[in-house]
This record gives structure tokens, sequence and C-alpha cells, in this order.
């Protein structure tokens, strides 16, 4: 396997363990007594201490460098709390109040919220790409909630602003730490990020005192959404950018909300209809045009 493939195929792959983590959360939810804030604070400490410490080797003046100025531990901090906490918290109760299907593709609403946002703060009309990447998002935000029927809503209340305020807070998990990444790289970043938001979510969410009843499928489960969905998936994501870009890695971890509906269905027996189909593919589209955009 030449490195060009290597590429591609690390990008295919780490999208799709994203999507098996949210049809591991679906799972989890489903079969066993899990509070999100629970499953959040063990996923993002497991997670962060792993990333960390990789970190501590592998980007030792990197990691050190992070917290060597008040000023960048505040960008840190911010990007802990609101941007990585916030959004695990919300993917994973917007999963518990729909599917891992449906709050993924809902999530992916995200590039083009952040494009409504540029577009807004900087006073610029949208490129007509750009306007046919929101009508397309909005439609399948639509026909996601209402099957096309104004008048009647198929998705829970719940269901649909979890899923639009994951949208937001992903945003924000884009966009805080962008300074951060580009001085000391992603991993030592995020890794960090991850294991401030696990430590601080750890006390409300009772991670020291409550103790889930799982049998083996249920710690398949747990592993699936911290190791395989979260540390690689994120290092093979991180491995297809090197290779080959971030433009093409991204469109090609587009293939995440498509894992994650596929294995709803195939795997945990979820109802996905035709014109949901619909929905989630208008959303996608706007996805790819976006990033090909950008």
């Amino acid at each position: 396997m030449n490195t060009y493939t290597l590429g591609l195929f690390s990008a295919l792959l780490g999208g799709s363990l994203w999507g098996f983590s949210g049809a591991c959360g679906q799972f989890l939810f489903s079969n066993y007594v899990i509070d999100p804030s629970w499953l959040t604070a063990l996923r993002m400490l497991t997670a962060g201490l792993i990333l960390t410490l990789y970190s501590a080797f592998a980007h030792r003046n990197a990691l050190k460098g992070i917290f060597a100025s008040s000023r960048d531990i505040l960008q840190l901090l911010k990007f802990a709390i609101p941007g990585v906490m916030l959004a695990q918290y919300t993917y994973l109760v917007a999963i518990s109040h729909t599917n891992a299907g449906t709050a993924t593709v809902l999530q992916y609403t995200m590039p083009v919220m952040i494009l409504a946002y540029v577009c807004l703060t900087s006073g610029r009309r949208p490129a007509r790409s750009e306007l046919a990447a929101m009508i397309l998002a909005l439609a399948g935000v639509f026909i996601i909630a209402t099957h096309g029927n104004p008048t009647t809503m198929v998705l829970t209340t719940e269901g649909l602003v979890w899923g639009l305020v994951s949208a937001v807070t992903m945003a924000m998990f884009t966009v805080l730490p962008r300074d951060l990444m580009r001085r000391f790289g992603s991993v030592p970043v995020v890794g960090s990020g991850m294991l401030i938001g696990g430590v601080i979510l750890s006390f409300p969410a009772g991670l020291w005192t409550y103790r889930p009843e799982l049998d083996a499928a249920g710690c398949f489960g747990l592993f699936g959404i911290v190791i395989l969905g979260t540390v690689v998936a994120f290092t093979l994501y991180l491995s297809g950018v090197r290779l080959v870009g971030p433009v093409k890695t991204s469109l090609l971890a587009s293939v995440e909300p498509v894992a994650a509906t596929v294995l709803a269905v195939l795997w945990l027996g979820t109802d996905i209809l035709p014109i949901d189909l619909a929905g989630f593919a208008a959303i996608i589209a706007a996805v790819v045009i976006v990033s090909v955009k950008d």
C-alpha cells in the first residue's frame, strides 16, 4: 500500500470508527442504565489521558509549551470546557433522545453553521455554492424533523434541539483551538483539552461513585466508544491529514454519518425510512459542498 492509499484508507477508517462510536453510544443507552454525563466524563478522561501520555513522549516540548503561559492555559480551558466537554456531552445526549445516525447527521450541520456565521460577521454575501449548501442543510433538517409535513414533528423536540446544539458546540470545538493547534499541534492540544474537560465533568457526573452494571457486551460498547471511536479514530484522522491533506481527509471522514446510520439499522435494528435518508443525503451534500469550497 503506497502512502497516498494509506492516507485515504486512514481517513475512511477514522470516519467509520467515529460513526461506530455513535452506534456504541446508542447500544449502551438502549440496553443499560447509563447517564450521558457519566459516559462523556469516562470517554474524555480515558482518551485524554492516553493522548496526553503519548504527547509527553512524542511531543514533549509542544505539551510543555501549552502550559508555559497563562494566556495559552486560558485558551486551553476555553477549548476544554465549551469546546471538548460540551461537544462530547451534547452529542451523546442527542443520541440518547434519537439514534446514532440522526444525531450524527444533525451534528454534521456544523460546517454550514460556521459558514453562515462567517458570512454574517464579515458582512459578505454567500457564494452560490455556499447558499446552495445552506439551503440543502435547512431542507435536510426539515425533512428529518417533519418528514416533509410542517404540521407534524416525527422527531422528538429534545432530539432535534440537542442534535442542533451538538452542531453548535462542535463548531466551537473546531474554531476555538485553531491558534493553539497551529503552534503546538493537534494531539497535545486535543489530548490536554479532553483530559481537563474529563476531570472537570467527572465530579458532577459522579464518575468516581457511580458504577453501571455492565456485562461483556456493555464493556465492549465502552471500549468501542472510548478507545476505538475516540483515540484510534482521532489518530487515523490525523494520519489522513498528514498523508493526503485536510480537504480530502475531511471529505472522506464524512463517511461518519453513513457508518453510524448503517450500524444503527443493521446492528441495533433502528427504523430509518427512505425520507429520512433523503434528509441525511441533503445534509451530507451540504457538508461536501462547504468542504470543497473551503
